[in-house]
């Protein structure tokens, strides 16, 4: 029973579920529109219980290899004199975290190069319409042949176009979080090797991160605003409004933002999250972001989508199948922890919105307490069940 499935995104979500599908039997494509994998993007976290998943997935060897290797966070002055610092590796050992830091494209990778002999995966298309009926989904595309499948999940990111087709207009699902990013290839040489810069004026941030394993770097710009009216596909709508947010920054920021300007991975949105009542609508399912993406503020993306892929599958191969005993059990299992993570937000520290508040988060960053509290706050969270063990033979396999 509902052995094709087709996943739209092959970024983390993607390839995450179609590995423990393609584990538990079933016939997984993956369409992305970008005509080959996603390279670059910043750094993303792998922790809690999607350290587990990966390590279940036997890839956490080339996980921790490719791991971006960051000791913290340095906060700095117009004219580079360090402010603060924080030590996040060593806030990390006091608190026995075994989470890792990686490069999104490089997990992305870690991710393609294990599922890609056992997975169709089709680049450089998406999904035009779908037709859902009783048996299956008819799936038309914007470049290849009408399809059939049984299922369709949408891991395609926080503007989903499988989301917009089977739910409605992302406005529905969209809260704007009263700020907007953009992030682009740096020059190395302007930031400090191992450490995120970070350069603030009250409402905006600039920052340069420097991976220890990446001979280059990545620019973060993030400010607030009300919500601005553009298109998310205009790249150079999205240029003009981040030129005219930093053009009076010092610092190294007209160095960075002439970069950015020209760089072909620029890339500018909105700081939301994505709010929904439910995450399936009959015979499709969202996964990652899609369905409940927590904001680049609260680096869990990656987590989230690690976890909710396995869920999913397990939950899926537990069920023989049925989607509709699947979805339900996928969502009550991981929608306590996509709610805690929503609510965990870290704007204030990135992008103070006032001088007082700016020289305030200097003079916490600097308090030695602060690892300590960071490692006492962890441990007051509320505990959340251990991950299922679905096995390799849950429940009866697809037929």
């Amino acid at each position: 029973m509902n052995q094709r499935i087709l996943i739209s995104g092959a970024s983390i979500a993607g390839p995450a579920l179609a590995f423990w599908l393609a584990r538990y039997g079933f016939a997984p494509t993956v369409v992305e529109r970008a005509p080959r994998l996603r390279e670059g993007g910043n750094g993303v976290d792998v922790r809690g219980q999607a350290v587990d998943v990966v390590e279940r997935m036997g890839i956490m060897s080339r996980t921790r290899a490719a791991a971006a290797d960051i000791i913290g966070m340095s906060f700095v002055d117009r004219n580079d004199r360090s402010l603060a610092r924080i030590d996040m590796r060593a806030i990390q050992g006091r608190a026995a975290s075994s989470e890792v830091e990686i490069m999104r494209g490089d997990l992305a990778a870690i991710l393609h190069e294990t599922t890609k002999d056992d997975v169709e995966y089709v680049f450089d298309d998406s999904i035009r319409t779908m037709d859902q009926d009783d048996d299956g989904v008819t799936v038309t595309f914007e470049h290849g042949p009408t399809r059939r499948f049984d299922l369709v999940v949408g891991a395609d990111g926080t503007h989903s176009a499988v989301r917009n087709l089977a739910f409605g207009p992302e406005s529905q699902f969209l809260r704007h979080l009263g700020h907007y990013f953009a992030s682009a290839n740096a020059d190395p040489g302007l930031g400090e090797q191992r450490w995120v810069t970070l350069y603030n004026r009250p409402g905006r941030a600039a920052g340069i991160y420097r991976s220890g394993n990446h001979a280059g770097a990545k620019v973060n710009f993030l400010f607030r605003s009300k919500p601005l009216m553009y298109d998310h596909r205009n790249v150079e709508q999205q240029k003009r409004l981040l030129r005219e947010a930093f053009a009076d920054m010092p610092w190294h920021v007209p160095e960075l933002l002439a970069g950015a300007l020209t760089d072909p991975d620029f890339y500018f949105d909105a700081l939301s999250q994505v709010r929904m009542a439910s995450w399936s609508s009959g015979r499709v399912a969202l996964a990652g972001d899609a369905a409940h993406c927590a904001s680049p503020a609260a680096g869990a993306g990656a987590t989230l989508s690690l976890i909710g892929a396995y869920r999913l599958a397990g939950e899926l191969a537990a069920a023989g199948g049925d989607h509709r005993i699947a979805f339900r059990r996928y969502e009550q299992g991981h929608r306590k922890m996509v709610e805690r993570s929503q609510s965990n937000l870290f704007i204030g520290m990135i992008a103070p919105k006032s001088t007082a508040g700016i020289w305030a988060r200097n003079t916490v960053a600097r308090l030695p307490l602060l690892g300590a509290m960071a490692g006492v706050e962890r441990r007051l969270q509320p505990r959340l069940l251990p991950l299922p063990d679905y096995g390799p033979a849950a429940g009866s396999q697809p037929s």
